[in-house]
């Protein structure tokens, strides 16, 4: 089911671009306190969770999951907003850093990806084990967005009562295009850069070895990365591969959990001509398109000193009225 969105961009925030970059900029002070765990997961390797507060203690709240962005982190801005939220509204949070995200580089090659719900769906099982009568939802930014939809579609039976995917690049080769002209080029030198870094550390410590540190250093865009580290690491034959069988527009359909889906048609890190062609057939899914946002912002109200985040008040507005 889709809808047009009732968020409004604040005044001096109305540029694409200024919605993407301002949150970083405004919550570049904002402190969050958080508890650390890790687990262990089957395959020897680990990932890193960060709680807002003890679990045990309350254990009458709502846990709601929450899966960061490509090379994204606790300490990213719209990942302390939303789990500062998610405790301001009486809830409990945690995030789930994806492998090699976290404080430590992983063990293992392989990477997390966009279609990758291994740990997802481990770390799920182990939550519905140790919190059995708990109310649970569960909400993704960007790339892990789409890896919510991905899971969400194969665990049709999954114990959360409501999801939320945002921003997320569910059609990656359109994507991966995008982000590849104009200005776009911006965030992509940023996001490569970024996982070169990560990619080199694997390369020093002999996890990845199908490629030199010279020939990581030569690769400039996000397909070319996909086409060269992604796919090879993780078991795709190529990058196209990896986006046809990882994008998560394919399978929206298939899930059966109550989710709300915010796309906002001048992010410049999103393609919108799958979006505004795209055949929604799922009463549980309320896709929610909007003129403004830019990627990941959604930032509202007329005061600067004092700016509203849409996201924030619109998806926990969602997970309250779904838990009982």
């Amino acid at each position: 089911m889709k809808q047009t969105s009732q968020f409004t961009p604040a005044w001096w925030l109305a540029n694409r671009h200024l919605q993407t970059m301002a949150g970083k900029i405004l919550r570049r002070k904002q402190q969050l306190p958080v508890i650390e765990e890790v687990l262990e997961l089957p395959d020897g390797d680990f990932v890193e969770l960060a709680w807002t507060e003890d679990p045990d203690k309350y254990p009458t709240k709502p846990i709601v999951f929450v899966l960061h962005g490509l090379e994204g982190s606790i300490d990213s801005h719209y990942a302390k907003g939303m789990m500062s939220s998610i405790k301001a509204r009486g809830f409990v949070g945690m995030l789930m850093h994806f492998r090699g995200c976290g404080s430590k580089p992983n063990r293992q090659g392989p990477s997390y990806h966009s279609g990758d719900t291994f740990d997802v769906h481990y770390c799920v099982d182990w939550l519905s084990k140790r919190f059995a009568q708990r109310q649970m939802g569960i909400l993704g930014f960007s790339l892990g967005g789409n890896v919510l939809a991905k899971y969400l579609a194969e665990d049709t039976s999954n114990p959360f009562k409501c999801a939320a995917v945002l921003c997320a690049p569910l059609h990656l080769a359109s994507c991966a295009e995008r982000i590849n002209r104009g200005f776009s080029k911006v965030y992509q030198k940023y996001l490569v850069d970024m996982l070169k870094d990560s990619t080199s550390e694997k390369i020093k410590l002999g996890l990845v070895n199908h490629l030199t540190l010279n020939e990581l250093e030569g690769i400039k865009t996000l397909y070319d990365f996909d086409h060269k580290v992604t796919a090879l690491i993780n078991g795709f034959e190529s990058a196209n591969d990896y986006y046809e069988k990882a994008s998560g527009i394919y399978v929206l359909n298939d899930i059966q959990t109550p989710t709300l889906v915010i796309h906002a048609l001048d992010d410049p890190f999103l393609c919108h001509n799958y979006i505004d062609n795209l055949n929604l057939d799922n009463a549980l899914v309320h896709f929610e398109v909007s003129k403004y946002g830019g990627h990941v912002g959604f930032i509202g109200g007329n005061n600067p000193l004092k700016p509203q985040y849409y996201l924030e008040q619109r998806v926990l507005d969602f997970f309250a009225g779904e838990f009982s």
